[in-house]
Parts: structure tokens; C-alpha cells; sequence
């Protein structure tokens, strides 16, 4: 039986897909739509014959998949339903409603679409990418993966907000986080690393890019995530504010006049990084901090502080901390953001080989000494293997 799966992660105006073969961990072929809606997309495809590039005009996701499914034809490599052991889909929000995966029918997809008022830019694009492929390969099965899924095992104290029980039952809210899919790949890997069971270790999860978040999990569970009803709360990240005191808000609508639009946008679009320092982009906040420029100073320090609070607040909630994992596109390519994140903590038996930081990690790598009581790691993560290998898992216990 073939253990190919084609996880495919759709958002607005775009489809990114990976072809994973689960026995191997292989990724046989990547790719990317962009610009789906627009008068002009771009396609890229790389498979066993190099990379291939294209522009055309992409009217929908429908349109966009096919043209896909045209390149896997064209260049490889094979891609039929016969080949495929399934589709993966990533959803961003799963609410109370998915504990785990779920396999695709007429009924998941109305649940994902009532859950789109807590990932209002998220899940309908989510949807669509399962639409298009459901509508390409009729016959193959296909599975969803929530990012919140993972800290579904959150327990009550963690995931409460304490406002009137009633209005947040009423209109589901709690904290849910996200990034489930690489927190769970990150710390089950370091537990294989470390050589135990994943019930064996505690971990403190860094899922540092473009947005960013924390978790504690705790033998394998997630016991608590920085991010909360929405991706908005926590860490400090490119555009997002991260932890505020919400009376912010109430204030800038007073005195600013700002609408709720306006504020949303604030927060979710024109706020971290970019706010702070006008780039949200890491590798031009070093820059302007070696050329002198104190925003961007402040910024950093801002970014390292706001990590330090969460790393210390986990440490105390896991009691024990085995190892501390840095993965994504900052955690991974910036040794001078994980350096700087954790310095001051030695106290706490965390410590930083600067040697053994230096540079981008492709690979896993320990960056702390030999014989520091806490682990410190770089793990890449490797958020498609995982929905493949949760879609292969969930059809082998039908």
C-alpha cells in the first residue's frame, strides 16, 4: 500500500503543497500557487527533474489545482489516485469540535465552516483548498489536520480567560493556540533525539517566524501555549502585538477614534516588529541595530524579553525542564535571537554554546554545552511530514 500523501495547505490567494512519502520522511516534490484571483498568478513546482516555473492568470483555487495536478503530469512525479494513500488538509482552527484529525466528508466541512468565526482569515481559505482537491481526487481520502489540536489537552486553568463563564460559553471562548502540527513534530522529535518516550521528557517549544509562539508539553501533552482564541496573544512576532493590555484598545477608541477594523488591523498587521522598528523582517532589525539605530535596539530587546517571561513561566509550570527547542524561520536560521533570548537564565541550568549556535541549522543540533542540566536544541520543523504521518495514523485505525 503506497504511503504517499499530498498535504496541501491553502490559503486566500494561494496553494502551498508537498508530495511526503511517510515511510522515508521524504518530501518528493514541493510547490507553491500564488496570486490565485488576480490578474497574473505564479506557479512553482520542484520535483525529481529540477524546477519548473509558470505564469498564468488563476481564477480560483479549483483552477489553481488543476494546473497543479497538469505540472505533477508534465514533470513529476507520478500523481494518481492509485499513487496517493491520501490528501492532507491543514485548518487553522478546529475548536472544542476536532481533538485530533478528522476524515473529510460533506459533514467536517460544515463544522470547519462554523469555526470560521473564531479564524475568520483562515479557515475559509483553508476550505477552499479542500473543496478544489476533494473535486480533483474524488476517490482518494481525504484528512484534516487543526493546528489547535495539539493543545486540545490543555487543562481548564490554562485555557480559561477569566470573564463571565456564561458569554464565553456562549460564544466558545478560550484560549486554543496554534502551530499545533509543528509543536507536536518538534517535541516528539526531541524526545527520539534525547532517546526516551515522548512520555518520558518535558519540553519548552519555541515556534519562532513570521508569527510566533510557546508551548510546555509535558509527556507528550500540550499543558499550556502562548497564543490564545486567536493568534493574535503571546510572543512578540512580525506584525502581530503579542500580549497587550486590552484597556489599549478602549483607549485608542476613545481618544484616536479608531474603529474595531482599524484596531484589529493595528494589532494583526501593523504592530510587532514592524511597529516597533518598521520591518518585520528580522534580518533588517539587525541590520539597522548595527548601524546604530536605537528603535530597533529597543525593538529586540522587546522580542527577547517578551520569550524570556514565557520560557520562565513554563519552566515553573513544568516543574522540570528537560530540553528547550527553537524551530521555524527565526528559531532556526538567527543565532543571535536565540543567544540573546535565553541569556540570563543560567540560574535556571539553561546555558548557550555560542560555538555551537553560530549559524543557520538545517539539521538538528544542540547548541547548549555537554552536561548542561537543560537541553538546548535547534530542531527544523517539519510541519508536513506530521499531517501526513496523522493522515496515514487515522486511516490505519479505520
Amino acid at each position: 500500500m503506497s504511503t504517499r500523501v499530498l498535504v496541501v495547505n491553502s490559503g486566500s490567494s494561494s496553494i502551498k503543497y508537498q508530495l511526503v512519502d511517510v515511510d522515508s520522511g521524504e518530501a518528493l516534490a514541493t510547490g507553491l500557487v500564488e496570486r490565485i484571483g488576480q490578474e497574473m498568478g505564479a506557479f512553482k513546482h520542484e520535483g525529481p527533474n529540477g524546477v519548473v516555473k509558470l505564469e498564468q492568470p488563476v481564477a480560483d483555487h479549483e483552477s489553481g489545482m488543476a494546473t497543479v495536478l497538469a505540472l505533477f503530469a508534465e514533470h513529476g512525479p507520478e500523481l494518481t489516485a492509485e499513487s496517493l494513500s491520501a490528501i492532507g488538509h491543514r485548518v487553522v482552527q478546529g475548536g472544542s469540535v476536532f481533538a485530533g484529525p478528522a476524515l473529510v466528508d460533506d459533514e467536517v466541512e460544515a463544522k470547519i465552516e462554523d469555526l470560521a468565526t473564531l479564524a475568520p482569515l483562515h479557515n475559509p481559505a483553508n476550505l477552499q483548498g479542500i473543496r478544489a482537491a476533494r473535486h480533483a481526487f474524488p476517490t482518494v481520502p481525504h484528512v484534516v489536520v487543526f493546528d489547535t489540536s495539539f493543545h486540545q489537552t490543555l487543562p481548564a486553568a490554562a485555557y480559561t480567560y477569566a470573564i463571565d463563564r456564561d458569554l464565553a460559553e456562549k460564544y466558545a471562548i478560550r484560549r486554543y493556540g496554534a502551530h499545533g502540527t509543528s509543536h507536536k513534530y518538534v517535541s516528539r522529535t526531541m524526545a527520539e533525539i534525547l532517546g526516551k518516550d515522548p512520555s518520558e521528557i518535558n519540553v519548552i517549544v519555541l515556534h519562532l517566524g513570521n508569527g510566533a509562539s510557546a508551548s510546555a508539553v509535558r509527556g507528550g501533552v500540550s499543558v499550556e501555549v502562548s497564543m490564545g482564541l486567536t493568534p493574535l496573544e503571546g510572543l512578540v512576532m512580525g506584525t502581530r502585538s503579542g500580549d497587550i493590555d486590552p484597556a489599549v484598545l478602549f483607549h485608542l477608541q476613545r481618544v484616536a477614534g479608531m474603529s474595531t477594523d482599524e484596531l484589529d488591523d493595528l494589532l494583526n498587521r501593523k504592530s510587532g516588529m514592524l511597529g516597533l522598528s518598521g520591518s518585520s523582517d528580522m534580518r533588517d532589525v539587525h541590520a539597522a541595530v548595527e548601524a546604530g539605530d536605537e528603535k530597533a535596539r529597543t525593538a529586540l530587546e522587546v522580542y527577547y524579553h517578551r520569550i524570556k517571561n514565557y520560557v520562565g513561566a513554563y519552566y515553573a509550570q513544568l516543574g522540570h525542564v528537560d530540553a528547550i527547542v527553537f524551530t521555524a524561520g527565526i528559531g532556526e536560521n538567527d543565532d543571535i535571537v536565540r543567544i540573546n533570548a535565553l541569556s540570563g537564565l543560567e540560574r535556571l541550568g539553561i546555558q548557550v554554546d555560542a560555538e555551537r549556535n553560530a549559524g543557520r541549522k538545517k539539521a538538528e543540533t544542540q547548541i547548549s554545552p555537554d552536561g548542561a542540566e537543560v537541553a538546548v536544541w535547534v530542531v527544523p520543523t517539519n510541519e508536513e511530514l506530521e499531517i501526513a504521518r496523522e493522515a496515514v495514523e487515522l486511516l490505519a485505525q479505520r
